[in-house]
């Protein structure tokens, strides 16, 4: 039986079954960059962000008509529902579900709710999940079977063993097997995930915030960027659990998500740029470019992964320098800044305030300079996904053209 197993052995069981994601994970995000000598061409030219004029903001930011006194928060609020209800494709079920749970995102972050950014949040919606609130994941069972031999395997740990732990029953009522067998979206994964952890002898010490689903819902957004989000801001529903399972809702994963893709300052002329970043990281185009320019200037080859520095699991800066940083400081003469003041700049890559910053004005100076012309400020990054998910040759770029190409389906929609 499965309670005659020792603690430490199950625990180390816990390890294999509930790590097994660890490795690689579920989410189709990217992988480390692939090493380049070439620059990635600037993006076909899709319309501008700002081509359209925004209207008038009020609440969520639809204009009141012309001529008449200024909307009520509810009256724009329901201007703004009819807006997405109008916006979202044909084929969606339960349209007023999906339009109040954008509408109510749009109206909790103070975002506009203009037809650019409702088709940028529905565009991405639409690629990520179809509209499912947890989309299935096919072959995810497999996913999780392969996974978890290779642990075992690594592990040293003899089949048998873990056969007779996966027969101890769970919370559900079904035994560990049955539920891995069963497993068709990430929520499932993740319940499972927090079953294991509390269930299993030692669980909970063991695995504390080493949950292997890292994205979820319907945009699938980052638990990670979610956790961090309601720091800063306040969560406009009741969280019935915890930050990570709002993640796997309808109203969280969208608001969530919104809140990813839209709720920051760019600077850049077009949407498919915000995609892009949506796919491999904020201000990732920008930094493209940047890495682009600075390879022009350096002579030296670099990856325009949009990681200006190098990075470790947990999102920390790594101790060894990135190629960046090397070509960057390369230039200290050239653009008169010291190692420290390179360092604290690069250290921006992730604000908008790193384009503002002495290094980002005196690199783009001396490219510009360069060639004549103004160089590219805005680039999409070179990156390849990898994920058990992916069974062909993808890319961030893949990524942002597809959404791309709903985004202008959805504005016209809006024309019509």
């Amino acid at each position: 039986m499965p309670g005659s197993l020792s603690p430490l052995l199950l625990v180390a069981l816990v390890v294999v079954v509930t790590g097994c994601a660890s490795d690689g994970g579920y989410e189709s995000r990217p992988s480390p960059p692939m090493p380049t000598g070439q620059h990635t061409a600037a993006a076909a030219a899709p319309p501008r962000e700002a081509q359209r004029p925004a209207p008038a903001a009020a609440s969520a930011g639809v204009a009141a008509p012309s001529g008449s006194s200024p909307l009520s928060p509810a009256a724009t609020e329901r201007a703004a529902r009819a807006l997405v209800s109008r916006l979202l494709p044909a084929n969606v079920t339960d349209r007023s579900g999906w339009a109040s749970d954008i509408t109510m995102a749009f109206v909790a972050l103070r975002i506009a709710a203009t037809p650019e950014r409702l088709c940028a949040a529905i565009a991405v919606i639409g690629q990520e999940s179809g509209f499912q609130s947890d989309p299935p994941v096919p072959g995810l069972s497999r996913i999780v079977w392969q996974q978890m031999e290779q642990r075992r395997e690594k592990y040293g740990i003899p089949a048998a063993v873990l056969d007779l732990v996966l027969l101890k029953p769970s919370p559900d009522g079904r035994n560990y097997r049955a539920r891995i067998d069963a497993l068709r979206t990430e929520a499932q994964v993740n319940a499972l995930y927090e079953d294991m952890s509390s269930e299993l002898p030692g669980g909970k010490t063991l695995l504390a915030g080493f949950n292997p689903v890292r994205t979820g819902g319907p945009m699938q957004v980052s638990v990670t960027f979610a956790e961090e989000h309601v720091r800063e801001k306040a969560y406009p529903y009741p969280i019935r659990d915890s930050v990570r399972s709002e993640v796997f809702t309808r109203r969280g994963g969208v608001y969530f998500g919104i809140a990813s893709l839209l709720d920051h300052r760019v600077s850049y002329s077009q949407m498919i740029h915000r995609f892009a970043d949506f796919n491999a990281g904020r201000y990732s185009s920008r930094n493209a470019a940047f890495q682009d320019a600075l390879a022009r200037v350096s002579g030296q080859p670099l990856s325009l992964d949009g990681d200006l520095l190098r990075y470790r699991a947990d999102g920390l800066p790594a101790g060894e320098a990135s190629e960046t940083q090397r070509a960057t400081l390369s230039l200290r003469s050239r653009l008169d800044l010291g190692e420290g003041e390179i360092l604290r700049d690069l250290r921006l890559e992730k604000s908008f305030a790193f384009e503002h910053s002495p290094l980002y004005l005196r690199l783009y100076a001396l490219a510009d300079a360069s060639t004549g012309e103004r160089r590219l400020r805005e680039m999409i990054p070179r990156i390849a996904l990898k994920s058990p998910k992916i069974k062909r040759p993808l890319t961030t770029e893949w990524f942002a053209r597809r959404v791309y190409g709903r985004y202008r389906e959805c504005l016209e929609r809006g024309e019509s």
